[in-house]
């Protein structure tokens, strides 16, 4: 589908705010092409060290590519997009990042690693190669409350997501709270497991055409989202079948972190992988699934790493 217009990725902001002048104004039924700078902000490439994710300059992370005015949006209207293409650059990147992630407490230490893709290939490592499935971890349109909000959190109007099913193909509906909607699209990843647990995915820059709609009167709670197919199988990863750590207790948190603990030490034993590395493979292929959430006192929480990722 030939994109209307073009969205540079000068034209990005930091942060979700109602008085942003938009960079640019759509009609209902266009497709607008929306080029995305990477979660660092540019601040990591090819050359980057892991003394450079230490270096990070966090008002400059996650930028966001708009805002975009979408004409006849109100108040009460849900916004429809498409998700219509997704083009990568070939490479991106993973890392932890002291202070954040599930597993901060064990992991204090920044680390990064690099990935490259082609067709529907990852090669997280050698022998270690994931399907490629591109998605914007960061979308959604303004807050009606003034002032400047986080990019970081994800929000009642969408934004940092992290839903790996939003692919080629995918709807997302975003409640609109503010006249035009104000729509703004980034971090977009090449691969990226259920829960993303140590914060970052394979991030890496790309462009994107998006589709946009409107239903009016539609008053949406909360983002909602339709699927082009049945998942989020790719390379047939799961033909091998899978290998699931738990947690189990009354708090859901601690049962994420657990059953991430017991998958990381699963992979040092089985795969010989440092830990650092088997966290950030958890981040971009395990997923993180609540078992049971009726049987009081506790929860259980399954992380499953799908065997076939193994060459």
């Amino acid at each position: 589908m030939k994109a209307a217009k073009t969205i540079h990725r000068e034209q990005h902001h930091f942060g979700w705010d109602r008085s942003l002048p938009p960079v640019a104004w759509v009609s209902p039924g266009e497709a607008v092409e929306f080029e995305v700078v990477d979660a660092s902000g540019g601040q990591l490439s090819k050359g980057s060290t892991v003394e450079d994710v230490r270096r990070l300059d966090f008002s400059r992370v996650n930028p966001v590519t708009g805002p975009v005015y979408i004409e006849g949006a109100e108040p009460g209207d849900a916004l429809v997009v498409e998700i219509v293409e997704l083009v990568g650059s070939g490479w991106g990147w993973t890392a932890i990042i002291p202070g954040f992630g599930l597993l901060a407490e064990d992991f204090p230490e920044p680390r990064l690693h690099f990935s490259e893709y082609t067709g529907d290939k990852v090669e997280f490592l050698p022998g270690v190669v994931l399907p490629f499935r591109p998605f914007p971890g960061t979308i959604g349109v303004a807050l009606a409350a003034p002032g400047l909000h986080s990019v970081v959190p994800p929000r009642e109007v969408g934004g940092n997501l992290d839903i790996r099913d939003l692919v080629q193909g995918a709807r997302l509906f975003l409640p609109i709270q503010v006249p035009g909607g104000l729509f703004s699209v980034g971090d977009t990843h090449a691969a990226q497991g259920d829960g993303e647990v140590c914060g970052t995915a394979v991030e890496s820059l790309m462009r994107l055409v998006l589709k946009f709609d409107l239903l009016k009167g539609a008053s949406l709670p909360r983002p909602a989202f339709e699927t082009p197919g049945p998942g989020s199988e790719g390379l047939g990863q799961g033909q091998k079948g899978y290998f699931v750590t738990t947690g189990i207790g009354p708090d859901l948190m601690m049962a994420a972190k657990d059953a991430v603990r017991y998958m990381i030490d699963h992979m040092v034993k089985e795969y010989s992988l440092a830990p650092e590395v088997a966290y950030m493979l958890c981040s971009v292929a395990v997923d993180l699934r609540i078992s049971e959430i009726v049987d009081a006192p506790n929860w259980v929480v399954s992380a499953y790493l799908p065997k076939g990722i193994f060459m």
